[in-house]
């Protein structure tokens, strides 16, 4: 079951505006916006719970962000090559 949905009169440019509509596709505008705020929750989520692990422990320098990366990485072509061997 989704969840209840309120009816809101949103002010953007009308350029924006129309590019979503546009790539809105057959789910529609409302469905279009509401994902593209959701995901900006998320974001915001994530920005706070930087700023605290920040305020705690410091700031992540670019080698640990390197390395976490080539990690991310490593894990993902770990997961192609098996799904390519189980295909």
């Amino acid at each position: 079951m989704s969840d209840p949905t309120g009816k809101y009169s949103i002010t953007m440019p009308r350029d924006i505006a129309e590019a979503a509509r546009a790539r809105s596709g057959p789910s529609g505008l409302s469905a279009y916006v509401a994902a593209a705020v959701a995901r900006q929750i998320e974001r915001d989520n994530l920005n706070e719970l930087i700023s605290v692990a920040e305020a705690e422990h410091g700031p992540i320098g670019e080698e640990e962000i390197q390395a976490l990366r080539d990690q991310l990485h490593q894990a993902r072509e770990h997961q192609q090559d098996s799904e390519a061997t189980a295909a």
